[in-house]
């Protein structure tokens, strides 16, 4: 970047054109004020080369205003540099994949397909968070450990699938693997958000359990519900008539979602639809944000030397040139 430490010298800039007004005004007005009786001898004189250059001395003078004009200003070339520092937050995102999320009640897509969308997004918001991702159906496993490289998480967001682990769901394994993650951590704040649309059926860890052992770890659990109440529409293969759908009753145990997230200090939602699952992530986000301290420093090199000297060098070029070269008879 460039600035300068005294702009307000730039006005002298203005000189330069005024010089060469005034020359040229002058010049004109010598010309008139000569009268010669003939001037047919001279009518097929050329003009020399150095005639045509006789005007160089007064545009060397601007030049030489130009560039001390500059130099007054005392331009400067910085180097802007940022200092960031920032109490990070470690986040873990919990997704269920179990058989429910098939479900097409999020129109035109299945539930997973949008809740990997609107995590990308979530994702998307981070900047100094860790941010890792399990994933469970009858069993918990981590797809990606805490980490602040976004890319990989969303490679690894995007291999989540159906038939990764054995159907069932797993609520209190899910988060005993996600306590699991933030045990270590040295984080000020440790965060959890857990989807599912399900009842807890499989595993060794009751829900309960696991939610306790969080609170102790200082683990904060944000519970979503996702489903529309009553019936959606559930595709299932058929081996004769091919893919057909079935209406299936959502099962949503909002009771034990809701004391998970009260235990811990978190909040539960409901997420009817793609719209309102997106703005729950949204509340979340902006229930845990990272504070982030930015000190910006500049490091300047004073540039006025370099006009400073080829103006002088432009000047002296001038008078020597306008008392030799160039020089007028009186």
């Amino acid at each position: 970047m460039i600035s300068f430490a005294n702009p307000w010298f730039l006005l002298f800039i203005l000189l330069a054109p005024l010089s060469l007004f005034y020359y040229f005004k002058k010049y004109q007005k010598e010309r008139a004020s000569i009268r010669y009786s003939d001037l047919g001898l001279l009518k097929n004189l050329k003009p020399t080369k150095r005639l045509k250059q006789r005007h160089i001395p007064i545009f060397l003078r601007s030049v030489v205003i130009l560039l001390l004009t500059i130099a007054l200003a005392r331009p400067q070339s910085g180097t802007k540099s940022k200092e960031i520092t920032s109490e990070g937050i470690d986040i873990i995102l919990v997704l269920d994949i179990s058989g429910s999320m098939r479900a097409e009640d999020f129109k035109p897509y299945n539930r997973l397909y949008v809740a990997k969308e609107v995590i990308k997004d979530f994702i998307g918001e981070r900047q100094t968070d860790r941010v890792g991702l399990v994933v469970f159906s009858k069993q918990a496993l981590t797809q990606c450990p805490l980490t602040l490289d976004y890319d990989v998480l969303l490679k690894l967001l995007d291999q989540v699938d159906f038939g990764m682990i054995e159907d069932g769901t797993a609520i209190g394994m899910a988060i005993a693997t996600g306590v699991n993650r933030l045990e270590q951590t040295k984080a000020k704040s440790k965060v959890m958000v857990l989807l599912t649309d399900g009842i807890n059926n499989s595993g060794e860890i009751d829900p309960a359990t696991a939610a306790e052992v969080a609170k102790t770890m200082g683990v904060k659990i944000y519970t979503i519900g996702a489903g529309k109440p009553g019936s959606a529409l559930y595709p299932i293969q058929d081996p004769i008539f091919g893919k057909r759908y079935i209406y299936m009753e959502n099962e949503i145990d909002e009771e034990t979602l809701k004391k998970i997230a009260q235990l811990t200090g978190g909040e539960y939602f409901r997420a009817k639809d793609e719209e309102m699952l997106l703005t729950i992530y949204q509340k979340i986000s902006e229930l845990e944000k990272t504070e982030i301290k930015v000190k910006e420093y500049i490091n300047y090199q004073e540039l006025f030397g370099y006009f400073l000297f080829l103006g002088f060098g432009l000047f002296l070029a001038e008078i020597v040139l306008a008392n030799t070269r160039y020089g007028k008879i009186p």
